[in-house]
């Protein structure tokens, strides 16, 4: 009888399949960007699920140490198979991506490699960039301190030039200057930037980047003066415990004066400091690069966990039958339509916003080229935000599909554990989301200050610009339908956006001073901040969903989508959208009949929408989301796999138990 249950959960996901009404060949085209994109991570996909080392099914059931050594094994592993097959750049991240174990070669190429082409001189390219490559070096990002994250220019540790000797001495004077947290440190690396006070002639000139050896290349001993380690184990098992992430002081440690990272300043032979010719505005070409790819991964998270918790929906039955029929899909159930396809629809929205990111990328490092610094500000609260908004989104919904799976959501066999444990990190590295949400808020006050002096706001705040208008303007929808039509959602969101920040900045204005008035207003310039970060996502998807997009229904599922995210953000702030009058109450309750409507066009096609992220069984790593629905099978045999069903009678029985039940506790006398 079990397994005739199971073959019909298969049946039913094929059912489910059949009955989606786009080309879901076409959609995994429209979801990765090109059929090469396609073809390419497929091909990837495919390589690591293939191969025994890196299995993962047993991350979550082994020790911290054995799960670390596990992880160096992996990336050894998979830098020979990248040299042996000649993988291309593209090929070899999208292998790192799908071994999807956090390790030392993340913050590698995500951050010391970067930091080097960004800051150092093409001298210092040149003699470091090719051991990076090679991994003759091990380098991390040594950033954070003990006692200092988000202030970066609060940071404690000291570079002091010694023009005596031609070099830096490095030392943490305090307990609080320890770097602490920086991936990859703790056991693995051989070099780090390591971010300093760089002091000279007596004089601070703040924070500076410094190449300094860590351990022997002989041996990976610690050198003289560096005492580092691993901070300790973190939330979740197995997830972000693969990584060693670490602990680092210095005792006046001494570097030769060309490893300070010399890109933008200088320190001469006699000590002077002096700024280069470069501007120090391409350090935003890096700040750019570094958040799209933040953005990028949380579509990737979320996709994940909406594509278990779709699946195992439409497998999964409870409740409905009054006469002995069939019970009903979970997946049919509005509740849970109202809780899931929100998601799905982010999901899409961030890939897209994602996609996006990276056009914005190389139109920045085009602009600095040409020194045309117009837009940086721009870019960077609009980058800021949307890293807060996608992470801070992506955290939340992870954790929503797993009480969406119900009680086997909570088993790591699922996934959902691990990966929100793997994820929810996102919301505090790389700049924590509520000091990036008042940056891009703090930057759209000093925009609407501007509003009337003639200087128009330029990218993504460019709507601002039409203020007149939108201060004063009327939501023209008067049935259901007409929340379909996107010039209504458009103008619905600037209206909100302006409104909101326009009003906060007038509340601001009446505050004793400046200073006074943000720090009194700060809840409320996070959600000007929001209101504005989410018009951005509503607007790239619009404009996606505006393209030609081929495929039989490809376009009418990604408008459907789209029209599901805005109603869904509109609905969830609708106390923004009718405070500021953008929308009247009658209005918010007809887009909120239009969301159930929408609901039920994504639902036969919602199994297909999760198929086109094209992932393997492997790397969703979910007995929940096994792509022929064989779940329950699955699930009884993960439970076998666990090392406290080796023995069948427990260890600890016979000093523990036995005598309990023996009635043979020896009783200690008071």
């Amino acid at each position: 009888m079990a397994m005739d249950a199971a073959a019909a959960d298969v049946d039913h996901l094929a059912a489910e399949r059949a009955a989606a009404g786009f080309d879901v060949e076409e959609m995994k085209v429209a979801w990765a960007g090109s059929r090469h994109a396609v073809e390419v991570a497929d091909r990837m996909a495919r390589l690591v699920a293939s191969d025994p080392v890196f299995r993962k099914d047993n991350r979550t059931m082994i020790s911290r140490k054995e799960l670390f050594k596990d992880t160096l094994r992996k990336a050894a592993h998979a830098w020979k198979r990248i040299v042996e097959l000649r993988l291309t750049e593209e090929e070899a991240g999208l292998l790192r991506l799908y071994v999807d174990q956090p390790g030392y070669v993340d913050l590698h190429w995500g951050m010391f490699v970067p930091a080097i082409k960004g800051q150092g001189t093409e001298e210092q390219q040149k003699k470091w960039l090719p051991l990076a490559y090679k991994f003759q070096i091990i380098g991390c990002y040594a950033q954070t301190e003990l006692g200092h994250g988000s202030n970066v220019q609060g940071l404690e540790t000291t570079a002091t030039f010694d023009p005596k000797t031609d070099e830096f001495v490095i030392h943490s004077p305090t307990l609080t200057s320890s770097k602490w947290w920086p991936g990859g440190l703790g056991k693995a690396s051989t070099h780090a930037v390591v971010y300093a006070r760089l002091i000279t002639e007596g004089k601070d000139y703040g924070i500076h980047g410094f190449i300094v050896q860590l351990r022997s290349l002989e041996d990976h001993s610690p050198l003289p003066g560096v005492t580092l380690g691993d901070i300790g184990g973190k939330f979740g098992s197995g997830a972000y415990n693969s990584m060693d992430n670490g602990v680092l002081r210095f005792d006046h440690v001494r570097i030769p004066r060309n490893q300070m990272l010399m890109r933008l300043s200088q320190v001469t032979r006699e000590g002077k400091y002096v700024h280069s010719d470069v501007p120090k505005q391409l350090l935003y070409g890096t700040m750019v690069f570094v958040r799209q790819a933040i953005v990028a991964d949380a579509s990737k998270a979320l996709s994940r966990a909406v594509c278990i918790a779709v699946r195992y929906s439409a497998i999964r039955k409870q409740f409905g039958s009054q006469d002995g029929g069939p019970e009903t899909q979970v997946l049919n159930y509005r509740t849970q339509q109202s809780r899931l396809f929100p998601l799905l629809a982010s999901a899409y929205a961030f890939r897209f916003v994602g996609e996006w990111l990276k056009w914005l990328y190389t139109d920045v490092t085009q602009k600095l080229e040409a020194k045309d610094y117009s837009t940086l500000q721009e870019a960077h609260a609009c980058t800021a935000g949307l890293k807060a908004v996608t992470t801070s989104a992506t955290a939340d919904a992870i954790e929503e599909c797993r009480k969406l799976c119900g009680g086997h959501g909570y088993l790591n066999s699922s996934g959902l554990p691990e990966l929100f444990a793997v994820y929810v990190p996102a919301c505090t590295y790389e700049g924590d989301n509520v000091v990036l949400l008042l940056q891009v808020a703090k930057i759209l006050m000093k925009t609407v200050s501007q509003l009337n002096s003639g200087k128009q706001p330029v990218g993504t705040m460019a709507y601002m610009g039409n203020v007149q208008y939108l201060m004063q303007c009327k939501c023209a929808v008067n049935t259901a339908e007409d929340w379909l039509n996107p010039a209504f959602i458009q103008e619905a969101f600037e209206a909100r956006a302006l409104r909101m920040a326009v009003n906060c900045a007038q509340n601001i204005g009446q505050a004793a001073n400046q200073e006074d008035g943000f720090s009194e207003r700060s809840p409320d310039l996070l959600e000007v901040a929001v209101a504005h970060i989410q018009l951005i996502i509503v607007t790239k998807f619009i404009e996606k969903v505006q393209q030609d997009i081929p495929g039989h229904g490809v376009k009418e599922q990604l408008q459907n989508l789209c029209n599901v995210y805005a109603l869904y953000i509109l609905h969830k702030h609708l106390g923004d959208f009718l405070a500021t009058g953008c929308i009247t109450p009658q209005q918010g309750a007809l887009a909120n009949e239009q969301l159930g409507k929408l609901y039920a066009q994504v639902r036969p096609n919602a199994v297909a929408l999760v198929d086109a992220f094209n992932y393997t069984d492997h790397y969703l790593g979910s007995v929940l989301g096994r792509y022929d629905g064989n779940v329950y099978p699955a699930l009884y045999e993960e439970a076998w796999k666990d090392p406290l069903n080796e023995t069948v009678v427990p260890e600890g029985y016979h000093e523990y138990l036995r005598p309990l039940l023996k009635q043979q506790l020896r009783l200690s006398r008071l």
